[in-house]
């Protein structure tokens, strides 16, 4: 499974946009799992669609393409989604703040390390983002709104449990944080590990989560996230915190069973605080309430469906606030 994820994020309304694609190798040839949600008005789609490809070379994927148009088609600077008429976006990235360091992502040394269930890298951290999505019974222009963009893969979908989170929205617009974290295992190696990005006002890019060098502690529970970084000098601690009712449960792939299944708690937004110190001295806090975090994990999403009352074979959800 190979997973392209853009999220957009327009301060002065509150408006975030999410779109995501996994191009999934199954027995019978490649699928995809395609997904497009916003809040404040709690549109979501889905799908699971015939063929898939993503670009050997350069950043870019196509969901959807068997006998037809692709019904998702993302690069480095466009993406295009149509899951229906009331289900599209059309997006333009300029200016983008990509990932600065070469040679490792933000999986860092465990990209070295063949064969793990899950790895992880934010390639764009920044960037204006333009363009008009149609989401339900709304249409929205949006033009200058911040951008960020990742990339996950690894082997049958995701790992048996993960937490993530990437926030902007601050008051220094180039700011933006993202962290990834889960249990990794590959044969008999099991570990639980997170790994935490900050592009700081101003541009400089760090990067915590090696284990031993700059480990970072995280605690979670069903609405609440708290993590501690330390390495190089740097400290950095994040809090935040989303209602449960508040999360879209979305669908993860299955890959060698052509199949989404429910597995992601994910909040559109939620409340993050974040305060950097270099050798002890304070470098940057900042606030936002349009953070997106989420729980992922087959067991938590179904338990979660059957909190709300609703079918645990269902493969997504809207929030409890805005019903089906």
């Amino acid at each position: 499974m190979e997973g392209y994820f853009w999220r957009i994020t327009e301060p002065h309304t509150g408006r975030v946009i999410i779109a995501l694609c996994g191009v999934n190798q199954g027995p019978n040839g490649p699928w995809a799992t395609i997904g497009l949600a916003s809040w404040p008005n709690g549109f979501l789609r889905t799908a699971a669609l015939d063929g898939a490809w993503a670009d050997p070379s350069c950043l870019g994927v196509a969901g959807g393409t068997d006998g037809r148009a692709p019904a998702f088609r993302g690069d480095a600077n466009h993406l295009t989604v149509d899951l229906g008429p009331d289900a599209r976006l059309e997006l333009r990235v300029e200016d983008r703040a990509d990932w600065p360091h070469a040679g490792l992502g933000g999986s860092s040394v465990f990209q070295m390390i063949p064969a793990l269930n899950q790895y992880w890298h934010p390639w764009m951290l920044g960037g204006r983002a333009s363009g008009i999505a149609v989401l339900g019974g709304e249409t929205w222009e949006f033009d200058n709104a911040q951008v960020y963009g990742e990339k996950n893969w690894g082997r049958e979908g995701f790992p048996e449990a993960w937490w993530w989170g990437q926030a902007q929205g601050f008051e220094e617009s180039d700011a933006c944080v993202a962290f990834a974290g889960g249990i990794v295992t590959s044969g008999p190696l099991r570990t639980e590990v997170t790994a935490l990005v900050v592009r700081l006002p101003g541009g400089q890019v760090l990067r915590l989560g090696n284990p031993g060098i700059s480990p970072v502690v995280t605690t979670t529970e069903d609405e609440s996230w708290h993590l501690t970084g330390r390495g190089y000098g740097w400290r950095v601690e994040v809090r935040a915190s989303a209602p449960l009712n508040q999360a879209f449960v979305l669908p993860v792939p299955l890959p060698s069973e052509r199949r989404n299944i429910a597995g992601d708690l994910e909040h559109l937004v939620g409340d993050l605080q974040i305060s950097v110190h270099r050798f002890g001295r304070h470098i940057w806090s900042g606030t936002t309430s349009l953070a997106a975090l989420e729980h992922g994990g087959l067991d938590r999403a179904r338990d979660e469906l059957l909190r709300r009352g609703l079918d645990p074979a269902r493969t997504d959800a809207p929030t409890a606030r805005t019903g089906e």
